[in-house]
């Protein structure tokens, strides 16, 4: 690893350089006359993109803004290793969202077929040219979403339905957009001029884009409240006491720096109710000879950076312990776990490569490491070289996908399983729904 590299990624993460960029941008958007412009790209047969569209008419009555709507179909297949779990996992994600911002959302997934998705998105690519194309998505989409086929019947031109093929270049330019731009999912706002462009992925990152927004004076109307909502209140009346038997458990992986946000904050949960963590580290998805583009890394990189400061997490001084990195950390776990310390030391560790910019891969960076979890270095670097690890690695990635997760950081508790480090508010509301006996 390069001397250097800690600090050029500090440097591409800091509030610093963010702050220059989005003045440049700012500056280069007035200066051309263009107004406060979002970006949208929206997928008919993705649920987040649904829950998204609802709150839409408020963003642009709250906001200054103007929208630039993008119908997107395809995904970016090596974006996703696991499509159908992806998509499974996207809906309970959206129904649980709907929930929390009293959206409209159905009990159950509509019958999804080519030929329909093909035909609405046509017709919403044919609305992109027409002026107002938010009334005419939000309802096709609640007609897709409602699986109620006459009334989608009714919204989309039969000329259209009848010619999808003459929108394949427009939704391909749609497509290239969105990866020019720098990105893979749906249901994703982009905006600010170069070199201030960032993005805001759906309702789970809405909140970034309106405090933006409002640092920049584009509010309106000061009467509509902010859209995004606050980090759930935790319940100190439920807390403390191990009322159950059910462990938190965390599948985890050392060169994931969104899974070392979500084990310091899983960590914290627990404590606060008086719950086991356990945690299963895997292998991470370049090392299981999976591809993860740099354009996925690099946002996300950039996203923990600013959920970090959310919470109050260190991060960005990273020293990527992709290799012998991670082989290391997981070569010293079961040491840690015989100490009673394996989930202080995997924290430790991560700690140590994301937010103090420790190289792991070294004999000096890994002493630091034991050191400060409170372990015997003497003991442990002769443990570096076993590789007894990889079988359990392995079985946790089985474990992790007979639960119907595929990614890291997930979660489970009881028969909950959410993916993301997002959704842990979801796991402390089976907490105090299972203390209570009531439902949140």
């Amino acid at each position: 690893m390069s001397f250097l590299a800690p600090y050029v990624l500090n440097l591409i993460c800091s509030e610093g350089l963010q702050n220059w960029q989005r003045g440049l941008g700012e500056w280069r958007r007035k200066k051309s006359g263009k107004p406060h412009t979002v970006t949208v790209f929206l997928r008919i047969n993705d649920p987040y993109s649904y829950i998204l569209l609802q709150v839409l008419e408020r963003l642009s009555q709250r906001y200054n803004i103007e929208f630039d709507f993008r119908t997107i179909l395809q995904l970016q297949e090596d974006m996703y290793p696991a499509p159908a779990l992806w998509e499974k996992n996207a809906f309970a994600d959206s129904a649980y969202l709907a929930n929390k911002y009293s959206l409209d959302f159905p009990r159950s997934g509509p019958v999804s077929t080519v030929e329909r998705n093909q035909s609405a998105s046509a017709q919403l690519l044919h609305a992109e040219l027409q002026g107002d194309y938010l009334q005419r998505a939000l309802a096709i989409f609640t007609a897709y979403w409602a699986d109620n086929i006459e009334l989608l019947d009714t919204l989309i031109d039969p000329r259209i339905a009848r010619n999808t093929e003459c929108y394949r270049h427009h939704l391909l330019a749609n497509e290239s957009l969105l990866k020019s731009k720098g990105h893979y999912l749906t249901a994703m706002l982009h905006y600010g001029e170069k070199p201030g462009g960032e993005w805001y992925w759906g309702l789970s990152r809405l909140e970034f884009l309106e405090q933006r927004l409002a640092a920049i004076n584009a509010i309106k109307n000061h009467d509509i409240a902010a859209i995004s909502q606050a980090p759930p209140v935790r319940n100190d009346v439920f807390s403390g006491t191990n009322t159950s038997d059910k462990p938190i458990i965390i599948y985890w992986s050392a060169r994931s720096p969104y899974s070392y946000l979500g084990l310091v904050r899983a960590r914290e949960l627990s404590e606060h109710y008086g719950l086991d963590l356990i945690v299963k580290p895997v292998l991470p998805m370049v090392m299981r000879r999976m591809q993860v583009p740099q354009t996925k890394g690099m946002y996300i990189f950039k996203d923990t950076k600013r959920e970090a400061k959310k919470y109050g997490i260190d991060f960005g001084f990273s020293a990527d312990p992709l290799g012998a990195g991670v082989e290391r950390c997981y070569a010293l776990f079961d040491y840690a776990v015989s100490l009673g310390r394996g989930n202080r030391y995997l924290e430790t560790f991560a700690r140590s490569v994301w937010a103090e910019g420790i190289d792991a891969a070294s004999d000096s960076g890994m002493k630091k490491i034991v050191t400060a979890a409170g372990l015997d270095w003497s003991i442990a670097k002769p443990l570096l070289q076993n590789d007894h690890w990889r079988e359990w690695a392995q079985e946790n990635l089985l474990d992790m996908y007979d639960k119907g997760l595929w990614g890291v950081p997930s979660f489970r508790y009881g028969q909950l399983c959410t993916f993301g480090q997002d959704r842990l508010d979801r796991l402390e509301h089976a907490i105090i729904e299972e203390r209570t006996g009531h439902t949140i």
